[in-house]
Formats: structure tokens, C-alpha cells, sequence
């Protein structure tokens, strides 16, 4: 499994991967996706919101499982990815193909980007599955 180095991670296995200022990417991790198999279905109903760290914004259905997605940072949801959108794109299974790339769930606006600081390295993430 790989955990590229210029993202931030969670315990509850999402990553954040910060664009410019305050605005970053959500998504799950490789192991995150391997443990919940093939995805069939992503919901986001928290476009607009305002949400706290830990925050559930979203589910993840796998054939297996669903699980919830939690907020790594607080912050606002400004865009739930067309790809695995129900009524656009419709392929949650880009997840499991690249989580890292075209697999990102939220765009958000970071309301306390010092958070950041409370996530792990690529290097701490992968030692804490061991």
C-alpha cells in the first residue's frame, strides 16, 4: 500500500491533501479502501455545511459494509466529487482504483487549518497500522 508523503492522515483513516490556503481535499486512505472492498455507493448530504473535526460527513457503502467519513480538519463542504456522485458520475469504485487522485470525496474551506498539526505523516499513519 502506498500513503504519499504530502498528504495529512487521520486515525479514522481519511488523508487531506491542502491546496491552496485554507482549501484541501478529503478522501479515505488505501487501507482505509482495502478494508471496505469494492465501494458501491458514496453519500454526501453535507454540501454547505459547516462541520467540526470528527464530524461524520458522509458514507461509504461497500458490498461488505458502510461506514461512516469523518471531517480530519473542520470545515465547510464546498464540493462532493462528481465521480461518485449518484446522479453525475456514478463510479465509486475510482475510490478503490486511486484513492489518492481522482478518488477524493470533499473539497472543503478549512475553518481551523491548525488542525493540520493534530494529523499524522505518511511515515507515523503506516507505522500505526502495523
Amino acid at each position: 500500500m502506498k500513503y504519499p508523503s504530502e498528504l495529512k492522515y487521520s486515525p479514522e483513516h481519511e488523508w487531506v491533501r491542502v491546496e491552496d490556503g485554507n482549501i484541501a481535499y478529503i478522501g479515505i486512505t488505501d487501507f482505509a479502501q482495502g478494508e471496505l472492498g469494492d465501494l458501491v455507493y458514496v453519500e454526501v448530504e453535507t454540501i454547505g455545511d459547516t462541520l467540526d473535526k470528527d464530524a461524520v460527513f458522509g458514507t461509504a457503502e461497500a458490498v461488505k459494509t458502510t461506514s461512516d467519513l469523518f471531517m480530519p480538519v473542520a470545515g465547510e463542504i464546498l464540493e462532493f466529487n462528481k465521480e461518485l456522485d449518484g446522479s453525475e458520475g456514478d463510479n465509486p469504485a475510482i475510490i478503490n482504483e486511486d484513492p489518492y487522485g481522482k478518488g477524493w470525496i470533499v473539497k472543503i474551506k478549512m475553518t481551523n487549518p491548525a488542525q493540520l498539526d493534530d494529523l499524522m505523516d505518511a511515515a507515523t499513519y503506516e507505522g500505526s497500522l502495523a
